[in-house]
């Protein structure tokens, strides 16, 4: 099973159809997105039809939330729900917290944040005390069943592996980094088989190269 992984997307629209594109010609089985689709530099719109179209599976980010509450709309390129359209408004409001799928060797989590927490902040360099006090990441931990969680929120790519420990598998957790043009914008592609993961560049110019691999 080969996975393309969108991260935080902010209405990168134009960002999006690359990335899409790319993930297309690599044949992946199924698209993952981990939300926060508003409040950027880019189209809501043009952004929700193309997910729409390409059938992609996305979960609520944060930003999603607020736009739905109509909260936090200070923010620097924020939207608001009566500017956009039906297929945006219904897009947005049917959202869910996560998503579960059955994938070879147990199951994979597709959340924003950590598990149902769209706030929770899981970084590459969190060690003992921040990782010992994650209680959304521990909730993850304590079910076996899932061996996979895809997340984004905090948009800095990352693989990382968290053992178990007494014979129980190993979770791995992918970050899909974000579309955002100020953070570095990328996709990835999961090979959940060969348990590798390939994360992509977007350029200033839209083109599209390997940035990194990681196996584990």
């Amino acid at each position: 099973m080969r996975l393309g992984l969108i991260g935080d997307v902010h209405a990168e629209d134009e960002r999006l159809r690359v990335a899409i594109a790319a993930l297309t010609a690599e044949k992946v089985d199924r698209i993952l997105c981990c939300g926060d689709l508003v409040d950027g530099h880019g189209d809501v719109d043009r952004t929700c039809t193309t997910l729409a179209l390409h059938r992609v599976t996305t979960v609520r980010g944060n930003h999603d939330r607020w736009i739905r509450d109509d909260e936090m709309r200070t923010l620097p390129n924020a939207h608001r729900m009566t500017a956009l359209s039906t297929l945006s408004i219904e897009l947005l409001k049917s959202l869910p917290r996560t998503v579960m799928l059955d994938v070879p060797g147990g199951r994979l989590l597709l959340c924003h944040g950590v598990g149902e927490n769209d706030m929770r902040r899981l970084g590459p360099d969190d060690q003992g005390y921040a990782i010992s006090t994650n209680e959304d990441l521990l909730k993850v931990l304590f079910d076996a069943t899932i061996s996979i969680m895809v997340c984004g929120h905090t948009h800095q790519p990352m693989v990382r592996r968290f053992e178990r420990g007494a014979g129980k598998p190993a979770l791995t957790v992918v970050n899909a980094g974000t579309l955002a043009r100020e953070d570095g914008p990328g996709f990835v592609v999961l090979d959940v088989g060969a348990r590798r993961a390939d994360f992509y560049g977007i350029g200033a110019e839209m083109g599209v190269s390997v940035a990194s691999r990681a196996v584990f």
